[in-house]
């Protein structure tokens, strides 16, 4: 089976690096899927699971936004922070969930309620693909 070469990349340096069967990101403007021989497209991320499909299985990274570039035979994501299912502490994102439900509860205008949303964002999908 033909397969295209995915590259997941931080400023803290490469996350995920092997050939993958098909890549399911989640763009601004939709779902978007990728096989082999993908036209070549550059779309900006939501905060939410890359699907990476390989030998039947389907592995999961969460990333925090960023930008997939996608060639004939060649994706990157360029992604603020980004989590193999592996990596992510379970613990440590449950605890960023319940602070920024506290943030958001509280409704003080020191509360930086758009930062609060996005950090809620990110714990739970950081913790639906550690399930």
């Amino acid at each position: 089976m033909k397969t295209l070469k995915v590259n997941i990349v931080t400023p803290d340096g490469p996350v995920y690096d092997a050939d993958i069967e098909m890549v399911s990101v989640r763009a601004e403007s939709g779902e978007l899927g990728i096989l082999p021989g993908h036209i070549p497209t550059v779309a900006p991320l939501k905060i939410a699971a890359v699907r990476l499909k390989k030998d039947g299985q389907t592995e999961l990274v969460a990333v925090s936004g960023g930008i997939v570039e996608v060639r004939p035979d060649h994706v990157t994501i360029l992604a603020q922070t980004a989590e193999t299912s592996e990596e992510i502490d379970k613990e440590r994102a449950l605890a960023a969930k319940r602070r920024a439900e506290e943030r958001l509860q509280k409704q003080s205008p020191d509360i930086d309620i758009v930062r609060a949303e996005l950090a809620l964002k990110r714990a739970i999908n950081r913790l639906e693909i550690a399930k």
